[in-house]
């Protein structure tokens, strides 16, 4: 996979802006952990869950990426049950 395969039409604008930058990271490891994620579950996330996804694309890439894949430990205020389903996410699969 090399990119997005959502469409953003019928998403508001935050939603669309967090589908660019979860697809646009700078970390290619990242673009498809968070890209994915964001490609099947945007649609469904609540403003809370929103809100926690908005502060967890400001960790640094090398952090998160250390924190979702080797368990690198990770600051409290970004350990939320959706930080819990990205975690767990496996595309084509329900969270």
């Amino acid at each position: 996979m090399t990119g997005s395969t959502r469409s953003s039409r019928g998403l508001d604008d935050r939603r669309k802006r967090l589908l660019y930058r979860c697809w646009h990271r700078g970390m290619r490891e990242m673009d498809l952990i968070l890209g994915r994620f964001v490609d099947e579950e945007i649609g469904s996330l609540t403003d809370a869950e929103l809100n926690d996804l908005e502060s967890l694309i400001e960790v640094p890439d090398p952090d998160l990426y250390a924190a979702l894949s080797d368990g690198a430990p990770l600051a409290s205020e970004y350990r939320t049950a959706l930080f819990d389903r990205i975690k767990s996410f496996r595309p084509g699969q329900a969270a």
